[in-house]
């Protein structure tokens, strides 16, 4: 079976000038697609001034393999760069089919310290900048009536870390903002999944990687192809690609325990029943997951116990 390719599709690739995005950008230009390079060039913290060479040396790499690519240096982190990102691909192309928004930073800082700059600064960039390339983009696609939506989410939005409360808030948000994209793209072609990827990459700067296995970029870009392929059986997931593992997250609830009446000592007393995983509710996002929440918590209320798995 041949590779699936990319031929005469378009994708815009935030970050893509180095790290993970420039490994995104080389598989799938190598694939038949036509890239926007978006990148502006800054420094890991995103605090220097605009610098159009990592963008430029990728299309330039791009272009010398035979492919196609354009370079932009707009930021994510407004709503006019990330207008000026997906009309970038309008106005060259004339069209677009895949948005994966990778453009990341990080500035670090513990929650008796961390300022309101530092902490804006991170959820402009992550989560605030998904919404900035997604909000013009996803008319465009329901106009086509297609789209691939790579979005970039973290085990540390799942789990949390130390130091980053602006990273963790930012990528556990992108996760509701997948949701609702899958919904409302779910009948208008229109698939959007989230990538948590592990590689090291500039991101780690600073951080002891001596015992880490072989975790390159490389290694994360394959899943994120097949999310943006027109292929791609799902949506509204979560996929996880870290040295060389790749898994789906998803976020479950126990079955829980039905009382007409609660009290704080009963809620202590019913605890590890409340707790207990040996029952899960998995619901989906797509299609129903939140109906399927009210549907099961509700059946229980009327029928004052547990109702029956379906």
């Amino acid at each position: 079976m041949s590779e699936r390719r990319f031929d005469d599709r378009v994708a815009v690739i935030t970050g893509a000038g180095r790290g993970l995005g420039r490994a995104y950008a080389l598989l799938l230009a190598s694939l038949g697609a036509r890239v926007v390079v978006n990148d502006p060039g800054v420094s890991v913290h995103g605090d220097s001034p605009v610098d159009a060479g990592p963008a430029q040396q990728l299309v330039n790499e791009i272009s010398a393999a035979g492919g196609t690519a354009i370079a932009n240096t707009d930021t994510v982190a407004t709503e006019a760069g990330g207008q000026a990102i997906i009309e970038a691909a309008m106005d060259h192309y004339g069209a677009f089919d895949v948005l994966i928004h990778n453009a990341g930073n990080v500035r670090y800082g513990s929650l008796e310290e961390i300022s309101h700059q530092d902490f804006m600064a991170v959820l402009n960039v992550h989560l605030l900048g998904a919404f900035n390339v997604v909000r013009p983009a996803f008319p465009r696609m329901a106009a086509a009536n297609y789209g691939r939506i790579v979005l970039t989410s973290s085990i540390g939005g799942l789990y949390g870390t130390q130091q980053v409360a602006n990273y963790g808030t930012a990528k556990a948000g992108t996760i509701g903002l997948n949701n609702v994209i899958a919904l409302e793209g779910a009948d208008k072609g229109i698939k959007s999944n989230i990538i948590l990827p592990g590689a090291v990459t500039r991101m780690a700067e600073g951080l002891d990687i001596s015992q880490y296995p072989p975790m390159g970029p490389e290694l994360v870009a394959p899943v994120v192809g097949y999310l943006a392929h027109e292929s791609c059986a799902v949506t509204g997931e979560l996929y996880i690609a870290m040295a060389g593992r790749v898994a789906r997250a998803f976020i479950a609830e126990t079955a829980g325990v039905y009382r007409p009446h609660w009290t704080i000592d009963s809620i202590a007393e019913q605890l590890d029943a409340i707790r207990d995983e040996g029952k899960l509710w998995h619901l989906p996002p797509v299609p129903n997951g939140y109906r399927d929440h009210l549907g099961r918590s509700f059946a229980m209320a009327k029928r004052g116990a547990e109702p029956k798995e379906s």
